[in-house]
């Protein structure tokens, strides 16, 4: 028994050592502050930036353009759909904001929806966060946020 817990506290004191505690310069170094992805993807300006671009690349895209050409062209929709979007990034990458919309399996019920039109709208988004030059690691994050909605849309 006072061998396991040797071997316990060497393991322990090895573990501490190797996260640096034993390392006097990262001891001496101001603890970092976590940010949130709201805050790394530049806050609500950005975050308005990207769903504009976003929008722009829907209406360009002919794989999808169809199924949101009702939505774009009313003003009234255009702008809660916008602001609904707004609101979902936000709140989802951890900003003050609230999403009021429907749920994803709500908002897209009977309209058998396909995984391509799905990849499609993904891939605008991408394309939205490219050329705003988000960061690898941003977008990728933001992509792990959204993509459970994915089982709530694609019905065929």
């Amino acid at each position: 028994m006072l061998n396991y817990l040797k071997i316990l506290l060497i393991a322990g004191v090895a573990a501490i050592c190797s996260f640096g505690a034993c390392n006097k310069e990262k001891a001496e170094e101001p603890p970092q502050t976590q940010t949130t992805l709201f805050e790394r993807l530049g806050g609500i300006d950005t975050i308005s930036a990207l769903v504009d671009q976003f929008i722009v690349n829907i209406a360009g895209d002919e794989i999808i353009n169809t199924r949101f050409a009702p939505t774009i062209s009313d003003p009234a929709r255009a702008r809660l759909f916008r602001l609904n979007l707004i609101d979902q990034i936000c709140a989802g990458s951890g900003g003050p904001c609230t999403y009021k919309g429907l749920t994803m399996k709500a908002a897209h019920k009977e309209m058998n929806i396909t995984q391509a039109e799905f990849d499609a709208l993904v891939g605008d988004l991408v394309s939205a966060l490219d050329q705003l030059n988000v960061g690898e690691i941003e977008k990728k994050e933001l992509l792990r946020i959204l993509g459970p909605m994915q089982a709530e849309i694609v019905s065929r």
